[in-house]
């Protein structure tokens, strides 16, 4: 299996990034595209990698940086939470952070297929749906409201897991759910304990409880590879570093597992 990096907030090499999150996931002869940043820049590094874009899209949840890429493309299966489409705004300066494609524009220019359930995208790749949050540490506060100005908890925010081997790759867009509660879901829906490894924003911003509580976890769980990117911040990514041996995850890179 292999995941190629379109998207994510550090350069690699000769191609661009930006502030958002796409990956190209092969799994099993099988390839999905799994978010879209929120420009073109996932297609022109696809272009200059020579990589062709799936016809089956995944999206994390509706925010800009990880949907709004979706504005520059057409035709493909798109699969994700049916809350993608509501308008939400940061609290502090009421700034737009929702899709730009209203739902009829969407459903226009996808086959769009919508679910708060787990969702088979092939045999070995399953959609989460809508995520539990179980444990005392994480989604406890959000910075974000809906239009009415009620708190947005991002319920949306959903993952990936790859089950390969009999164990488990967990792929994870913004982790606003929580990665920790993501990881626990991912194995209570395939039924598989071993969590191979981890890969994508965890939504971590500083080296607090949060973060000490999040690798206890994976330090518990045993998870070996860990990939830490798009929003987690220097604080929380340097505490990652000092219990966990990993590549910075830049575009460009193919990450093998």
């Amino acid at each position: 299996m292999k995941i190629i990096v379109l998207t994510e907030n550090t350069a690699g090499g000769n191609l661009l990034a930006e502030h958002g999150l796409s990956y190209i996931i092969e799994h099993k002869n099988k390839r999905i595209l799994f978010d879209t940043g929120h420009s073109d820049v996932f297609l022109k590094n696809a272009k200059e990698l020579g990589v062709d874009i799936p016809e089956t899209i995944v999206l994390s949840h509706g925010h800009w940086d990880h949907g709004d890429g979706l504005r520059f493309l057409e035709g493909q299966k798109l699969i994700a939470h049916p809350n993608i489409f509501m308008k939400r705004f940061r609290k502090n300066d009421n700034s737009n952070i929702g899709l730009q494609l209203s739902k009829d524009e969407i459903e226009s220019r996808f086959q769009l297929t919508t679910s708060d359930a787990p969702y088979k995208v092939t045999e070995h790749i399953i959609f989460l749906g809508e995520i539990p949050r179980t444990n005392n540490f994480e989604a406890k506060i959000t910075s974000f409201v809906d239009e009415q100005d009620i708190p947005d908890f991002v319920l949306d925010d959903s993952a990936l897991a790859i089950v390969d081997n009999q164990e488990i790759i967990v792929v994870s867009g913004c982790a606003h759910s929580g990665i920790c509660n993501i990881i626990e879901y991912a194995k209570e829906i395939t039924g598989i304990s071993g969590v191979k490894a981890v890969i994508g924003g965890f939504h971590l911003k500083h080296n607090n409880k949060q973060t000490q509580s999040t690798i206890e976890y994976f330090k518990e769980q045993k998870i070996q590879q860990v990939y830490p990117s798009h929003c987690t911040e220097l604080p929380a990514l340097n505490a990652f570093l000092n219990s966990f041996n990993f590549k910075q995850v830049k575009t460009g890179m193919t990450i093998e597992l």
